[in-house]
């Protein structure tokens, strides 16, 4: 039987300062949110899909990415979210995992800003 979906209101939106973390318990889940440079804000399980560490204690910043052999280059339009344990990089706009695109993927909730609240669905 599925669970019903619940929209809980998680604080006020300007609590949320940009490139903060910010740990909450709901559901028995301990979930990170964040408001990204660009202002968009992503809500992720805190658990790193590959050995469970508490990946918000990561840091968030660009990605680096590569066309080919020889070049390397800083994208500072994504935001990833890099475990502090193994250093594996997840992207926040899909909860993938960005350097060896294997199928692990950070656990992401729905969140949205209303009439000055930030509210996280699990």
């Amino acid at each position: 039987m599925a669970r019903e979906r619940q929209r809980v209101a998680v604080g006020s939106s300007r609590d949320f300062a940009a490139g903060e973390m910010h740990l909450i318990e709901l559901g028995g889940r301990e979930i990170g949110v964040i408001r990204l440079h660009s202002g968009e804000l992503r809500a992720v399980m805190n658990r790193c899909p590959h050995k469970g560490a508490p990946i918000c204690r990561g840091i968030v910043g660009g990605a680096w990415d590569s066309s080919g052999p020889g070049e390397i280059v800083f994208d500072n339009s994504r935001d990833v979210l890099v475990c502090p344990w193994h250093g594996f990089e997840f992207d926040l706009g899909t909860g993938r995992e960005t350097f060896w695109k294997r199928p692990a993927s950070l656990r992401m909730y729905p969140v949205e800003e209303s009439e000055g609240e930030v509210f996280v669905t699990i």
